[in-house]
């Protein structure tokens, strides 16, 4: 009996593998730990841990230690834990620009929304990019350096230092930057820094390699 509930429970664990791997399907139904973490913007590891404790229901791919997520428990999830699920459907990628330049600002979200990879939201202040930070939870910021209330060093350190976000992406822009302090920004936690006036296609190439999309 135990060996026929065994082969039962694979089957139908096999049979939610091969729906989520259908081509042509819209909604994705399973997800890997790594999927998930990106989705809402946490490390893996803490996927994982939350998988072992129970904060997160799933199953293991039959014949190895791989975890799967399936989709009601992975809303189930975000929802417990105030993570915004529009991003679940789109697949689009979540980048946050931080300037208080508002021609800035306009530039970047026409050019990243009409992209169509891409969802995109603004701030202008180092506090608002804070709130923003956690409401959005974006995979990637485009962060001025030179913010009315803070600079992007503050930004990047109080980013770096919540592990929830590790996997967030940071690219600070400025035209008023000199070599030493782009080291510092990159020691704080950046990513990349490009020099104002920026060459709008290096900066997109760069938030495409990133983000990998």
């Amino acid at each position: 009996m135990r060996r026929a509930n065994r082969l039962d429970e694979k089957a139908a664990v096999r049979k939610l593998l091969e729906n989520a791997s259908q081509t042509g399907s819209n909604v994705k139904t399973v997800f890997t730990t790594g999927e998930v973490a990106q989705i809402c913007n946490i490390s893996q590891q803490t996927v994982i841990r939350c998988f072992d404790n129970g904060r997160l229901q799933g199953f293991r791919v039959p014949g190895s230690d791989h975890r799967r997520i399936p989709r009601e428990s992975l809303i189930r999830f975000m929802k417990d834990n105030d993570i915004p699920i529009e991003n679940l459907d789109t697949g689009k990628r979540r980048i946050l620009v931080v300037d208080d330049d508002e021609a800035v600002i306009e530039m970047l979200v026409d050019l990243l929304t009409r992209d169509g990879r891409f969802e995109v939201r603004s701030a202008t202040t180092g506090f608002d990019a804070g709130a923003m930070t956690t409401e959005f939870r974006p995979d990637l910021m485009i962060l001025d350096y030179m913010l009315p209330d803070l600079n992007g060093n503050k930004v990047c350190q109080q980013i770096r230092k919540n592990p929830e976000l590790s996997g967030m992406k940071i690219i600070i822009v400025s035209g008023a930057v000199d070599r030493g302090e782009v080291e510092s920004l990159l020691s704080a936690g950046a990513d990349d820094f490009i020099k104002k006036p920026f060459d709008i296609g290096r900066l997109i190439s760069r938030v495409v390699e990133l983000l990998h999309v």
